[in-house]
């Protein structure tokens, strides 16, 4: 449980770091844990049913349930627990990659830590050894050798190789990027190399006799690591065209994070191809607004010419109308009596001097 503990608080840094919503690890794991417990029990019944099933099995078929009495598979803990991964991020609408990705170091070090539970059980070690740390287990214990007081400790090995698995991978993720998915399949190909090689010290003793199931010279667990190694290095090429930052996913509404009938608050991831996908529309809608803009405006221009003409005509008719006014008005003298006198005076002169030229003739 610590382990597990220790997997949720480092993938839900990692996962706010990259803009995801709080919490979001958190409610995954809800879903993982009780899927990883039955996967990893299926796991180890099925590949040690000799255990529990069979004339010579040491334990009550009952027992096959008892997963408080130990007997998990990693395999089987990672594969169910990723479906139930699977299943909470479809209902929050969430990308299973980007979230696979975020919790991959922390599986690695959530394994470093499970790891020592062998220790404490004194099972899952090695053969004989006489290096300096050598595990002491208690005599009488399944698997020991009599005369013999060391073993490798294997649970040691693995939990130490996780732990620089986990390191690596934290190193990774920052200095290449690796999204859609590549980060998480490093991780499947690290844990199975190391696995593959420490399987093969572990033995696996129940009455003096080694119950691990053995294909052409190897134990399943080394042939399953060797597949899943093989799966992940295929995926990890398969993918290296992908490039750049993975969207975290749309969150959906009412999934518990805020007020009813109220959307979840957008990660920075989302909020950013929100924004390219309103550039895009922009960008397609920008020349047809554009012509709409043109046409208005020569609409605009049209019509303001128009009225422009318009103005200028009644302003030439009124100018006209004007011009013929002042035509028709009479002179400023004839309106004058002091000059109508001097006419009148200037008339009879004329007179009388046309009269007295007609008498001198």
């Amino acid at each position: 449980m610590l382990g597990v503990v220790a997997a949720v608080w480092l993938g839900e840094r990692r996962w706010r770091a990259r803009g995801g919503a709080p919490g979001t690890i958190l409610d995954l794991a809800i879903w993982a844990v009780p899927f990883g417990l039955v996967g990893g029990r299926l796991y180890h019944v099925i590949t040690d049913w000799r255990l529990y099933f069979g004339p010579e099995a040491p334990n009550q078929p009952i027992e096959a349930l008892f997963i408080w009495n130990g007997g998990l598979g990693i395999w089987g803990a990672i594969a169910l627990g990723g479906v139930g991964v699977w299943l909470g991020c479809r209902r929050r609408g969430i990308s299973l990659t980007a979230v696979a990705d975020t919790v991959a170091p922390g599986i690695a070090l959530a394994q470093a830590i499970g790891r020592w539970g062998n220790y404490f059980n004194q099972e899952l070690f090695g053969g004989p050894t006489d290096l300096p740390w050598g595990l002491e287990i208690d005599p009488g214990r399944p698997g020991t050798v009599p005369g013999e007081d060391t073993y490798h400790p294997t649970f040691l090995y693995e939990s130490i190789w996780d732990v620089g698995l986990a390191l690596l991978l934290i190193y990774l993720g920052g200095r290449f990027g690796f999204r859609y998915g590549r980060l998480f399949a490093l991780y499947v190909a690290g844990y199975t190399l190391g696995r593959f090689w420490i399987e093969g010290l572990r033995v696996d003793w129940v009455g003096g006799v080694d119950h691990a199931v053995e294909l052409l010279g190897l134990r399943i667990n080394q042939w399953t690591a060797l597949v899943l190694f093989a799966g992940a290095l295929v995926y990890f090429w398969l993918t290296r065209n992908k490039q750049g930052e993975e969207s975290l996913g749309v969150p959906a509404e009412d999934d518990g994070d805020g007020p009813a009938g109220e959307p979840a608050e957008k990660t920075g991831a989302d909020a950013d191809a929100d924004s390219r996908e309103k550039a895009e529309v922009d960008a397609e809608t920008e020349p047809a607004d554009k012509a709409d803009a043109k046409s208005d405006a020569d609409a605009k221009s049209d019509t303001d010419a128009k009225a422009e003409a318009g103005a200028k005509s009644e302003a030439g008719l009124a100018g006209d109308a004007v011009r013929d006014a002042e035509g028709r008005e009479e002179p400023d003298g004839a309106l004058d009596p002091a000059h109508d006198a001097e006419q009148a005076d200037e008339e009879e002169v004329a007179v009388a001097a046309s009269e007295s030229e007609a008498r001198g003739r």
